[in-house]
């Protein structure tokens, strides 16, 4: 007996729902790295909806006369749906990046005295600021440290046309590091293109995990005082 247009539907539209089922554990697996770099506020299920939502689109218009991978296809648009969700957690204003640097340069120089990070109510008092808003930018901090660097040196642009060309954003970056230190490197090597976590990074350097952070915060700076001095960073 023929298959009837509905029966056919139906039947594809299993078979491209069970192929997003297949690959579920490889999504959680990105879920849960990426939820090791992020602060305790983010829900490791909220990224999973995310996640899981992208994957059933995307195998729903799968073809794979176009693409011999299914989870090559898929992986960067879920990661991309993931790092979506977190740029909407993160409307940061110009105001609160502001806040942002003067906390990093505070935690900086606290941390080149006393090896170790403030707290929360030592940098309130110090920047003269209520304890709730140290705690929000450092969190929207933690958040956006996890984007590509091109999105967190471009931050300060969002309020204008001018953006910095991603290629030239590698130039600045590789200058930079080149003047850096190998730990400088390392730290955004496996950041950024390795994606460990601080805690697995500071196992790597055999130093602990709030020197990897400042580490990653100074260079960070170092970019970005590189292109103030450049004139392209507002």
């Amino acid at each position: 007996m023929a298959m009837t247009s509905n029966g056919y539907q139906s039947a594809l539209k299993f078979s491209q729902d069970s192929l997003a089922l297949d690959y579920l554990p490889a999504l959680k697996a990105m879920a849960f790295r990426l939820k090791e770099r992020l602060p305790a506020s983010v829900d490791f299920t909220d990224l999973i909806s995310v996640g899981t939502e992208e994957l059933i689109k995307l195998a729903r218009r799968y073809d794979s006369s176009l693409n011999d991978s299914f989870w090559g296809y898929a992986k960067p648009r879920v990661q991309g749906a993931m790092m979506d969700y977190l740029r909407s957690l993160d409307p940061l204003s110009r105001s609160m990046r502001t806040l942002v640097k003067r906390i990093d340069r505070a935690v900086a120089e606290y941390y080149n005295t006393n090896e170790e990070e403030p707290s929360n109510a030592y940098l309130a008092e110090l920047l003269g600021e209520s304890e709730e808003k140290i705690k929000e930018a450092r969190i929207a901090g933690e958040i956006y440290s996890v984007m590509p660097l091109d999105d967190q040196l471009n931050s300060n642009f969002e309020d204008t046309q001018e953006f910095i060309e991603k290629e030239e954003l590698i130039a600045v970056i590789t200058e930079v590091l080149e003047h850096s230190t190998q730990n400088d490197q390392l730290v955004i090597q496996l950041y950024y293109f390795e994606e460990l976590s601080f805690k697995e990074i500071s196992e790597v350097l055999e130093v602990s995990e709030s020197r990897v952070s400042q580490i990653h915060r100074a260079v960070i700076r170092k970019i970005r005082q590189y292109l103030e001095k450049r004139g392209l960073d507002g």
